[in-house]
């Protein structure tokens, strides 16, 4: 379903695909990205205290996913736990994927 919204034109206004790594489709990162749902909301839209990551800087997205990983995020709850599952081109990925601004 995430993928279906990054694939189609909503409302007749024009999308671009997110630049992702070599090897990785818009289906491959909406499904690594499904998980993410879980706090982060639907496509990565927070409607909490989670904060929302849709539509933020990929270089902003990416360092805080390599932060996590790397244990040096002083703020983290659970990602430092959550990012290990994760190889350093799929985290690449996930910051292009969340930082296109996509309707749901």
């Amino acid at each position: 379903m995430l993928a279906l919204a990054l694939a189609a034109p909503l409302s007749g206004t024009a999308q671009t695909a997110p630049v992702l790594p070599a090897g990785f489709s818009v289906q491959n990162v909406a499904v690594l990205a499904g998980t993410c749902a879980n706090c982060h909301g639907p496509q990565g839209r927070s409607t909490g205290g989670i904060p929302t990551l849709r539509g933020q800087d990929a270089s902003h997205l990416l360092q805080r996913m390599q932060a996590f990983k790397a244990n040096r995020a002083a703020d983290a709850t659970i990602m430092n736990r959550l990012m290990q599952g994760y190889d350093e081109s799929q985290i690449q990925a996930l910051a292009a994927w969340f930082s296109q601004e996509v309707q749901p």
